[in-house]
């Protein structure tokens, strides 16, 4: 294993406890990840999450008393009913935190979730309808202050402070080959993804039994790969590379890419295919455009 090799661990700021910090600092774990979510205790009981906001802050202090140097933290925008300026309070929360990673998310209410029994079917499409345009003045804020902060929007969602890139999330929107060890995790070898079975009793079975715990593998022929590039590397700041795309393919990208270059939605520099700003905010769309449909 590389001496410097990035070892990220996920827990809720509740679990941070004085004595659960000090484990995590005498373990070679180098990188925490914590959903904070808000800073705003009323939005917290909304999601019915455990931790408070004064657990956030109290967590990431303790971290750092147990030299873990590497803190990242996930944020929430677009609740109901909330203001720009309440979501300009949460970014100078997080801002305070001083942490050199931050991920934010748009709130989205999913079928069979808590939350989308409690809006009902109507209520969710009320919901989404009513805050695209105050969701996009989020977001574009959001990227102005965290750039002023000194933090670079590497992906659509994530920001990070100068050579605090997430390694394990850059992997999979670079194609880089990467192994799921557990119960659901999954792999990916370029040519192949597989993954394993759900069920832990069962992969703990395969286990002892000496057999590789695989439920399923799907092989990846080319239009596959050219889709998941088109769904991954596209999301960075950098976007696809042409030169290492077969000549067929990038053909196809450039062609069905003149349309939001036009639009100034897309643009190339130094031979690579990114989003520009602008783009950000329709990128869904401007990915359907550049897939190969079967």
């Amino acid at each position: 294993m590389a001496t410097d090799a990035e070892i990220t661990m996920e827990c809720n700021p509740d679990d941070v406890t004085p004595d659960y910090a000090k484990v995590i600092g005498e373990l070679p774990i180098n990188r925490v990840s914590m959903g904070a979510q808000t800073f705003s205790d009323e939005r917290l009981r909304f999601l019915h999450r455990r931790h408070t906001s004064s657990q956030v802050k109290e967590a990431v202090e303790l971290l750092r008393r147990n030299g873990i140097q590497n803190i990242s933290i996930d944020l929430m925008f677009g609740f109901p009913g909330e203001t720009l300026q309440d979501w300009e309070e949460d970014i100078c929360e997080a801002l305070a935190l001083n942490v050199e990673h931050l991920s934010a998310y748009s709130l989205m209410i999913e079928e069979g979730t808590e939350l989308y029994r409690r809006y009902g079917s109507t209520g969710v499409r009320e919901f989404e309808n009513s805050k695209e345009d105050m969701e996009r003045e989020m977001y574009e804020t959001l990227i102005d202050r965290l750039e002023t902060a000194g933090f670079e929007h590497y992906e659509i969602s994530n920001f990070a402070k100068k050579g605090f890139r997430s390694r394990h999330n850059s992997s999979y929107w670079n194609g880089t080959p990467y192994i799921g060890l557990g119960a659901a995790a999954h792999s990916y070898d370029i040519e192949t993804r597989h993954w394993n079975i759900a069920n832990l009793q069962t992969y703990i079975e395969r286990i002892r039994q000496g057999i590789l715990p695989i439920e399923d593998t799907e092989t990846l022929d080319g239009t596959t790969r050219y889709n998941d590039l088109i769904t991954t590397a596209l999301r960075t700041r950098e976007g696809i590379n042409l030169t290492t795309l077969p000549p067929s393919f990038r053909d196809y990208l450039l062609q069905n890419a003149q349309k939001n270059i036009v639009r100034h939605l897309l643009e190339i520099t130094d031979n690579h295919l990114h989003l520009t700003r602008q783009g950000l905010f329709v990128s869904d769309d401007v990915m359907s455009d550049l897939i190969l449909l079967d």
